[in-house]
This record gives C-alpha cells, sequence and structure tokens, in this order.
C-alpha cells in the first residue's frame, strides 16, 4: 500500500500504555519493509510505567475510574465526563477491560532499555514535566539511551501532552520534524 501511494516516509508516533510495537517490531524488523524515518514518543512505555492502580477498579465504580482518570492530567478537569464515560466503559467491558489489562502488564514487561540504542531513525520524545505514569526520568532515560534523539518538555502537563496542551504539542511536533526533515509541507 505505501508502494502504491509513493509514500517514502513515514513516522510514528506512540503514545502512553501498551506493549512498544513500533520500537519492537523496528528491532526485529518487522518494519523493514516500511521506510520509517522517524519516531515520535509521547509518555511512552518501554522502560518503566506505574500500574493504573493496585487492584483491578470494581466494575460499576464510576468515582474511582473518574479519580484515576483524573490523576493523569496535570489539570484534573482535562478528565472530563466524555473520557472519564470512555475509561469507565472500557473497564466495565469485559473483553476491552482483559486487553487493557494485558497491554497494561506487557507495558511494564517489556523493559527496552537495553534495545533502544540501536534505534538509528531520529525520535522525538514529548513529555508532561508532571507525568506521573510515566514519570519525566523515565523520558531522560529514552534521551540517554536513544544516539539520535531530541527531548521536549511541556510544563504543567501530566501523561498527555496532546490532550493538556494541544496547541504547544502540535508546535513542538511540527518543529521536530522540520528540524528532521521529515515535514511533508517542507
Amino acid at each position: 500500500m505505501l508502494e502504491e501511494k509513493e509514500l517514502d516516509k513515514m513516522v510514528f508516533v506512540e503514545q502512553g500504555q501498551g506493549v512498544p510495537l513500533v520500537l519492537l517490531h523496528g528491532l526485529m524488523g518487522g518494519l523493514s519493509n516500511f521506510k520509517v524515518s522517524g519516531l515520535v514518543l509521547t509518555g511512552s512505555s518501554g522502560l518503566y510505567e506505574k500500574s493504573f492502580g493496585e487492584t483491578i477498579p470494581r466494575r460499576g465504580d464510576y468515582e474511582y475510574v473518574k479519580r484515576k482518570s483524573e490523576e493523569v492530567f496535570y489539570d484534573p478537569k482535562i478528565a472530563t465526563k466524555e473520557v472519564v464515560d470512555d475509561v469507565f466503559a472500557t473497564v466495565n467491558d469485559r473483553d476491552r477491560a482483559i486487553r487493557t489489562l494485558y497491554i497494561a502488564r506487557s507495558a511494564m514487561q517489556h523493559n527496552m532499555n537495553e534495545e533502544i540504542k540501536y534505534i538509528q531513525q531520529p525520535v522525538g520524545l514529548i513529555w508532561g514535566k508532571q507525568d506521573g505514569v510515566t514519570p519525566p526520568e523515565v523520558a531522560e532515560q529514552f534521551h540517554a539511551g536513544l544516539p539520535n534523539s531530541t527531548l521536549f518538555w511541556v510544563d504543567k502537563c501530566g501523561h498527555a501532552p496532546m490532550m493538556e496542551h494541544p496547541e504547544l504539542f502540535n508546535e513542538l511536533l511540527e518543529k521536530w520534524l522540520k528540524d528532521n526533515q521529515l515535514n511533508p509541507k517542507a
């Protein structure tokens, strides 16, 4: 499909929880057919990540889900009713909850510290300074371990810079793309 559309550059943007699939596939050669020109990571797992909670939330415990959702953000107001409702629906849907727990556990089990040094593509790291899920020291570890990385900090920001400061996030992303000659507009 990429060849059909004559796409010669691809940049992956990965956020938050989950097995760092892009990194794993890239290291294992799974992306070798794609022309991956760069990666952007924000609040990404792969080195260290705190869990959503020590226990699985009781089904139907909306207030618990609301509190935990609010903890993800620097400003708890970002956890709107719509956001909380979506998380609540996930933990109350058995299949979605099992998949989410599997992904979260996998993220905590796959430490990529030794492997990331092999990633030669430019990597943009856009991180919330007050991220409590994947704390700032994780961003520093990624930055130290990735040979071609740029680290951007977003102040007064938790785990989701693209939701908490969308304009700044987009500015930083565009700057990184331009600086690395990956911007399709350039």
